[in-house]
This record gives C-alpha cells, sequence and structure tokens, in this order.
C-alpha cells in the first residue's frame, strides 16, 4: 500500500545486513517514525510493546526475529531458546506461534552451517505468503461486497457516490497489521481500486485507539472514504440503517468458528446480529488453529496494562505528542485486550480460498500452512 504516494510495507529487511526496520506504529498518525531490530530480543520488544501489532504482521516480525538468531548463534539450543522467547511475546493471536513453528519444521532439518541464509530466504517466503494471502482474501471480499451492492439494486437501493456501500470495521485489520494489503481492508481498498463506491465506519477502539490512529490514517493515504466513530456508535448506526455489512479481522478462530478479536468485536456482532447487518470475519488460515473448539473457554485473552485505559496521548496544539491522565488517582482499571464472538454471530469467513460459512466441517477442509513451507525458504 502505499503512504504518501510510495509504495510502502510496514517492516523492511535488509539481508545482507541481516537487520529488520519496522514502522513504530505507537507514532501514527502523528508521525512516521522507523525503528531497527537486530535480534531475536530486539524483536519481541517489538512485538510485546506493540512497535507493530495485528496477527500476521506478528507472525512474520518473529520469523525476522528467530532469522536473526540464525545469524548469531543457529544451533538447535539457541534457536529454541529465541523461538521460547519470541512465542511469550503475546499469547492471543495465534500466527506467532504458527510462524515460529513453520520457521523450525524448516530449519531443523538443515546442518547448523547452512540455517542462517536458509532462515533468513525462509521469513521472507512467509512475508510473501502473507501478501498473497491478503490479496487474494480481498479478491474474494471484492466479489462478496459486488453481490451486496446487486442485493441492495435488488431493493432499489443503488450504491453510487452519493449512497455508497456501508462498511463498518473495528480495530485495525489493515495493512499495518499485515505484511501487505491488510485482511479486512483488503476487500475495502479492491473495491475502492475497481470503482465500486465505499465509505467505512472507522471504531475508534479504545483503548489504544487502533482504529482512529491506524485505519483511519490508512484509509486517507488510499483515498478511502470514511468517518471515525465512537466505539458505542455502530449499534445506533445499524439501527438507522447506515450499515450494509460489518468486516472485521481476527487473531485466532477455533476450529468451530469462535472468533477471537480485538476487544469490543462480541458487542459488533451482536448489534449486527439484532438488525440483520450480515458479519463477516477476514480470515487468513495461519490465523485458524484446529486444535481448539470452543474458544469461551480455550483461548487465552491478553490482559494489558491498566494504564492502557487510564492514560491516552494525543497531540497538542503546539505540535507536541503527550500522554494525559484520564482518570482519578488510584483509579483501577481492568484491560482485556480480546474478547471472543460465538460463530452463530458470524455470518462467514472471507479467506483467501473464498467465503467459507461458519462451520466445523468447512473449516477443517482448509489448510492453515501455505504450501511454499520449505521448498522456497530452503532454495
Amino acid at each position: 500500500m502505499n503512504v504518501n504516494g510510495q509504495a510502502t510495507r510496514p517492516l523492511k529487511g535488509d539481508a545482507q545486513r541481516g537487520t529488520l526496520q519496522v514502522i513504530d506504529q505507537r507514532a501514527l498518525p502523528h508521525q512516521l517514525q522507523w525503528r531497527p531490530l537486530g535480534s531475536a530480543r530486539d524483536a519481541f520488544v517489538a512485538i510485546r510493546e506493540m512497535w507493530v501489532r495485528g496477527a500476521p504482521l506478528i507472525g512474520a516480525v518473529a520469523a525476522y526475529g528467530l532469522a536473526m538468531q540464525a545469524r548469531r548463534d543457529a544451533s538447535d539450543e539457541a534457536l529454541a531458546n529465541a523461538a521460547q522467547l519470541l512465542r511469550g511475546a503475546r499469547p492471543t493471536a495465534v500466527n506467532l506461534a504458527w510462524a515460529l513453528a513453520r520457521m523450525q519444521a524448516c530449519l531443523q532439518p538443515l546442518p547448523v552451517a547452512q540455517r542462517a541464509e536458509a532462515a533468513w530466504a525462509a521469513a521472507d517466503a512467509l512475508a510473501e505468503d502473507d501478501v498473497r494471502i491478503n490479496h487474494a482474501i480481498g479478491q474474494h471480499g471484492l466479489l462478496l461486497l459486488r453481490g451486496i451492492a446487486a442485493g441492495l439494486k435488488e431493493q432499489g437501493v443503488v450504491v453510487s457516490a452519493q449512497r455508497p456501500l456501508q462498511i463498518l470495521t473495528h480495530c485495525n485489520a489493515g495493512w499495518l497489521a499485515t505484511v501487505d494489503w491488510g485482511t479486512a481492508t483488503s476487500p475495502i481498498y479492491q473495491a475502492h481500486a475497481a470503482g465500486l463506491p465505499v465509505h467505512v465506519w472507522v471504531d475508534e477502539t479504545r483503548p489504544r485507539n487502533q482504529g482512529a490512529s491506524l485505519t483511519a490514517w490508512e484509509l486517507a493515504q488510499a483515498g478511502v472514504p470514511h468517518t471515525l466513530v465512537a466505539d458505542n456508535a455502530g449499534g445506533h448506526l445499524m439501527q438507522h440503517g447506515q450499515v450494509d455489512l460489518c468486516i472485521v479481522g481476527c487473531d485466532r478462530v477455533t476450529a468451530q468458528g469462535d472468533t477471537c478479536n480485538k476487544i469490543g468485536t462480541y458487542l459488533k456482532a451482536l448489534a449486527a446480529k439484532d438488525n440483520g447487518v450480515p458479519f463477516y470475519v477476514a480470515m487468513p488460515t495461519p490465523t485458524l488453529d484446529l486444535s481448539l473448539r470452543n474458544g469461551l473457554q480455550d483461548v487465552p485473552i491478553e490482559e494489558r496494562s491498566a494504564r492502557e485505559v487510564t492514560h491516552i496521548s494525543g497531540r497538542t496544539a503546539a505540535g507536541q505528542v503527550v500522554e494525559v491522565q484520564l482518570t482519578a488517582d488510584g483509579c483501577a482499571a481492568a484491560n482485556p485486550a480480546f474478547d471472543v464472538t460465538p460463530a452463530r454471530l458470524v455470518t462467514a469467513f472471507i479467506t483467501e480460498h473464498g467465503v467459507v460459512l461458519p462451520e466445523e466441517a468447512a473449516l477443517r477442509q482448509l489448510k492453515p500452512t501455505p504450501a511454499s513451507l520449505a521448498g522456497s525458504a530452503a532454495s
């Protein structure tokens, strides 16, 4: 995707130096800052402290973290220790563990002397797979959006610049959360490029405001019409016929279709169900965790710092980015970072293989691991 008209991804690898640069998403939308990473420990900090976030991007950064470790020490013990460190950075998004398992499966059979080069190639392959997956999600999603627009026309509502297709999304499932295209945003970007008029309602997404800080910024860079709304406005918009569909991303999907995503997603799904609004989840298959069935019982929910709730950052009139306290001193705050939307509230999943119903039989037919696991990585 583009930043100021220049093709940009949220990470840039340097194979010769064995280093990685990432966009520090904490500085957006006010500043575009790049941070250098040179070790597995650096990658751990970037993931844990949310310089980078979004399930697919977390997986890619972890893969490069392991590749950076392989440049220093590619022994079995060193790689295992680095993988264990990275795996513990954030517990909820399954892509983190998936990416590390994929890297280890590629490197384990190789002689130690060959692992450094192979590891970087494997991380590159994983990143490019993510781009292809997300582009394919967008292609299938575009067909879905065109179908919804056609259905509206049959009801006497013509989608046009004056009355665009109204889409509500939550958090940031855009290209900043992936290697490129995004998941929930990929159909939106492709629809906009194809000339299908769209307008996006952007949830602010408290407490870290990824919608306000990231999604709105992304959409503005792409020229996609959008409006920022408070998290609690979504139900009201649906009640008044101002939302044609919801599209959200996901951090983990269980075998029966329960969907773990940023806190607040469940409330949007409930409102959508009550108002007859289709609720779609953009799901790359690496986010599908077939080892778990019941999302409410089995998915670990990350509890983040209460400070994210009690404080907020913003830009002053003088142009300085500062943090301010919202609450009285000593106010207790809880901060569960994710919630689980039961499969019964999901209309369908938009995957790189097509649109899939939230049914276990259908989900178990998907192949969570791209075919390029070892071939492209070790060549």
